[in-house]
């Protein structure tokens, strides 16, 4: 038998190309990303990063020690266009210039969003002053969230929490019921609710409560994949998924 050598072909074009990096115990994000990327011509990779409970500032920021260990394992060794970090009040708790950093260490070409700093430029180009705000988190944790807007100049005209202290828990929460108590949150003053952690089931009820509250509604999963897709220029609209992806 005679073997023969021959020579491969690659493609000429390449998908633009995101990475995330998800908590590991987040049951939401990857499902998310792919409702609104599917049938895309967007390629994407995800890696999970170990998470420490109870959620506290603490045990966030020693979370994000280990960012560039795990965005390395992304593609190793290729460029990626866009690097999205998956954790809201990690973010917060950290820093986006510390995340960002780590981050780049490991992808030096890639632009970094989160969710907290996405979230920002979405209310920011909706023109969004009055945000009235839902966290699942522990009181301290939430208390943390609503300063960090505060420093951004926006008014909390209105917070409501869950009080949950572990991250895995989050996920379990039922998308129905959470409806049901967004609808009933005192959004009179407010342009405008968001929904923080990306662990919670929000990206499916959105629409729904835009129309039920006559509101924008945004949540770390909305913005942060819009923020991604801003970041490898993809400009088409994309229906179901709130007035942020049509603005």
């Amino acid at each position: 038998m005679k073997s023969n050598k021959i020579d491969p072909k690659f493609n000429q074009h390449q998908n633009p190309k995101i990475g995330l990096v998800a908590l590991a115990s987040d049951y939401m994000i990857e499902k998310d990303f792919i409702k609104i990327i599917k049938d895309k011509k967007i390629d994407f990779f995800v890696n999970r990063i170990e998470c420490f409970n109870p959620l506290t500032r603490e045990n966030l920021i020693k979370m994000s020690e280990k960012v560039t260990e795990v965005t390395s394992d992304i593609l190793p060794g290729e460029k990626i266009d866009c690097v999205a970090y998956g954790c809201t009040s990690g973010t917060i708790a950290a820093g986006y210039d510390s995340i960002e950093k780590k981050i780049k260490k490991a992808k030096p070409e890639a632009i970094v969003t989160t969710p907290s700093t996405s979230s920002i430029k979405a209310l920011k180009k909706l023109k969004v002053n009055k945000v009235a705000i839902f966290t699942p988190y522990s009181k301290k944790l939430n208390d943390e969230v609503l300063n960090f807007f505060k420093k951004e100049n926006f008014e909390i005209t209105a917070n409501s929490y869950f009080g949950i202290e572990s991250d895995i828990d989050i996920g379990k929460i039922d998308p129905s019921y959470l409806y049901e108590i967004l609808s009933k949150m005192d959004l009179n003053e407010a342009d405008a609710l968001f929904i923080s952690c990306t662990a919670l089931p929000a990206l499916s009820i959105i629409e729904m409560l835009e129309q039920k509250l006559n509101k924008i509604v945004l949540s770390s999963n909305q913005t942060l994949i819009w923020d991604s897709l801003n970041a490898i220029n993809y400009k088409e609209k994309i229906e179901g998924f709130g007035k942020l992806f049509n603005s």
